[in-house]
């Protein structure tokens, strides 16, 4: 592969590759740095239906496939490989992947986010082993069985109500009084006859057989009673972390880690713009991720062309 580009994107998302279309067709030698596969989180979505001009919905691996093959289209290179250093202030800027070295005018920025663990001693160790953070991705594994959800947002709401078709039990763990999602979805959990909600409910130790779970200690909040939920699945849905650690000392950030960029997509470092989940906004979305990068690609756009 050439080792100069005009833009280099990194994160091959909705954000990443809205923007590596919009930057192809202006005519930049773009490029897509991805580690694992086009998509991001959207891949591992079963299905999604709130992104406009699929009536019917899309797999999530589908509409990532898709985004992936119209950039190309137009002549963006994706490159599957780890990004582990960015310079942000030598010109041009410099990345430093597990594939080699690159360079570019303007950096794009769609890293996304990841999910955020409870912290509990044995979470990782866990992980795989009946421990998850995917019910699209590993819900089938628990078809007839007793899960938990933990949390209380649009995620563990979607979680709760994906498993509630494949196992006998849900149990949604959440430690307040009432949930913060999309009524919708809300209704849909109440409507879910084997969904059984927990208010001022924590999570206080993962407890297993033989390196598997099999089940959960929980208190209650109002009286610190203690119980023993049996369930073979955990699913961890408290909201995710953005993946902004190799940004932190040349970015701006919020004390969440958020890259702080506006409307605009601009940091605070010119020629370096910041797209979808990694950056501050109110709305994380697939559709808002498209556009971040849609802004993103015209302003690397500009930018490059006046300088």
């Amino acid at each position: 592969m050439d080792k100069n580009y005009d833009v280099i994107i990194i994160g091959g998302g909705p954000g990443g590759y809205t923007a590596a279309l919009y930057a192809a067709r202006a005519a930049l030698k773009t490029l897509i740095i991805e580690e694992l596969a086009a998509g991001g989180q959207m891949s591992a979505t079963e299905y999604v239906e709130n992104y406009p001009g699929f009536d019917d919905g899309i797999e999530g691996f589908e509409l990532a496939q898709k985004m992936q093959n119209g950039a190309e289209k137009f002549g963006a290179e994706t490159l599957y490989a780890r990004v582990h250093a960015i310079d942000f202030k030598s010109e041009p800027k410099k990345v430093y992947t597990t594939q080699g070295d690159f360079q570019c005018k303007s950096i794009i920025l769609a890293m996304g986010a990841s999910p955020r663990s409870l912290g509990l001693p044995n979470e990782s160790e866990l992980l795989g082993h009946g421990l998850s953070y995917c019910a699209t991705c590993d819900g089938a594994f628990f078809k007839g069985k007793s899960v938990a959800v933990i949390g209380g947002g649009n995620s563990a709401l979607s979680e709760a109500i994906t498993l509630s078709s494949l196992c006998e039990k849900v149990f949604l763990i959440h430690h307040k009084d009432t949930f913060k999602g999309e009524q919708t979805s809300i209704k849909a959990m109440h409507e879910s006859p084997n969904i059984i909600p927990l208010y001022h409910t924590v999570v206080t130790n993962l407890l297993s057989d033989n390196g598997k779970v099999c089940g959960i200690e929980v208190m209650d909040k109002t009286n610190h009673n203690k119980a023993v939920i049996d369930c073979e699945g955990i699913f961890i849905a408290i909201g995710r972390m953005p993946n902004t650690k190799l940004c932190r000392p040349y970015l701006s950030m919020d004390e969440n880690g958020y890259i702080i960029a506006d409307e605009t997509t601009k940091t605070n470092v010119k020629g370096v713009f910041a797209t979808g989940d990694l950056r501050t906004k109110p709305l994380r979305q697939i559709i808002t991720a498209a556009s971040d990068g849609a802004v993103a690609a015209m302003n690397a756009e500009e930018y490059i062309r006046r300088n």
